[in-house]
């Protein structure tokens, strides 16, 4: 022990390596943790699921088209109970808003109110606060020849909760009656077969100076 005082002065740069190196290799290693759990697979991102609203447009008169929706909807199993006319209701105030009042220049807004029983009963017993999507309703829009059925999707509501199921069953149920009463309408303008634009030809570029124009 004697020589202890002599031979620490050499052993200093050796220990100052090995601690130097033990630090750099703790911090690039990952550290090692008992039964630790593989990670979840992430959710898929929103936009990969279905879009919060169908839509569907069709052509022709939008009497025939309102028609066919409620028909179509009280021939399979839905019960309308009642019928808002959105758009007659905000021309009441027309004068009061001025400028602000139909900015899009829409020629219908009108809403069909409706319910079926069964699943009213179903979505109440999963989970009865998701008997906020009762009743459901189809608001349709038309302008320029044009209407759109606008129906709020019950699945992207009820996305994550026990009635996630029942509600994806009556949206489907809902579309289904929707297509099938529309089926035979004509697409909307911009749906149609146009005849294909030209292709304009394209002039070569021309080295300065050889231009013909004088």
């Amino acid at each position: 022990m004697r020589h202890w005082p002599s031979v620490l002065p050499a052993l200093v740069p050796v220990l100052a390596l090995a601690l130097t190196l033990a630090l750099t290799l703790g911090a690039s290693a990952p550290p090692v943790l008992a039964d630790t759990p593989a990670p979840s697979p992430a959710a898929p991102p929103v936009a990969a699921r279905s879009p919060m609203l169908y839509v569907k447009r069709v052509g022709g008169d939008f009497e025939t088209v309102y028609k066919r929706v409620f028909n179509s909807l009280e021939n399979n199993g839905f019960f309308v109970l009642f019928e808002p006319n959105v758009g007659r209701n905000l021309k009441l105030f027309a004068s009061r808003w001025g400028k602000d009042y139909n900015r899009n220049h829409l020629d219908e807004i009108r809403s069909i109110v409706f319910s079926n029983g069964a699943y009213a009963n179903r979505v109440g017993n999963a989970d009865p606060q998701m008997l906020a999507l009762c009743p459901l309703h189809i608001t349709l829009i038309h302008k320029g020849g044009v209407t759109s059925i606008l129906f709020v999707r019950p699945s992207r509501v009820a996305a994550g909760t026990p009635a996630e199921r029942v509600a994806l069953d009556m949206e489907q149920d809902v579309i289904r009656a929707v297509e099938s009463g529309v089926r035979s309408l004509p697409p909307p303008p911009s749906d149609l077969k146009m005849p294909p634009v030209p292709v304009p030809q394209t002039v070569p570029p021309q080295p300065p100076g050889s231009s013909s124009g004088r």
